[in-house]
């Protein structure tokens, strides 16, 4: 079942056992954050101002350096890019975008600044919205070895984790019920 987003501006099919991370702490109003409480993945939906200066396939990777900046994983070694597709339109509900491309990547990340850095596949989609001078860009962070030294080290090994399937019908589900979210 679709759930609302967004104050119901948009809507999507977020995967089983996610929990909204607003319940939790603060989140911005650019921003909805779900998050897998067995397994440490999370998916993060936002709202962002569109790159003009950049086209489609490298605008996904502008922001998946940007993520990597707000991961702190900016430095050499501490990212890598491991390939960018177009989605083709025909597998979207949503048909508002100019063009989608999915970008999948691995980034070394400490979480609340700790010293231990996990490795994460990080998994975007970029969907580009020029007409509404917006970037929608989804966040899909799969950690794939946990640092022992980690906050994060307590996982619970029995756990269902999400996967890029997962993933991949969440990006096909989202739907604008409202245009006026963009400003």
């Amino acid at each position: 079942m679709a759930r609302p987003l967004f104050g119901g501006a948009l809507s999507a099919v977020i995967p089983p056992n996610a929990q909204d991370i607003s319940d939790l702490r603060q989140i911005p109003d650019n921003q909805e954050v779900f998050g897998n409480s067995q397994t440490d993945q999370s998916i993060i939906i936002e709202l962002l101002e569109y790159q003009s200066q950049v086209q489609d396939a490298d605008a996904a990777r502008y922001h998946f350096e940007d993520v990597a900046a707000s991961n702190k994983a900016a430095d050499s070694g501490s990212w890598e890019i491991k390939g960018v597709e177009q989605l083709p339109q025909s597998e979207l509900s949503l048909q508002e975008c100019s063009s989608a491309w999915l970008l999948s990547g691995v980034q070394l990340v400490s979480k609340f600044n700790e010293e231990a850095k996990n490795t994460v596949n990080i998994h975007l989609c970029l969907f580009r919205l020029p007409q509404y001078t917006t970037d929608f860009l989804v966040t899909f962070n799969d950690p794939v070895c946990i640092n022992p030294l980690s906050s994060s080290a307590t996982g619970n090994v029995a756990a269902v984790p999400w996967t890029l399937q997962d993933f991949r019908s969440v990006l096909q589900s989202f739907c604008l019920l409202n245009p006026g979210v963009f400003g």
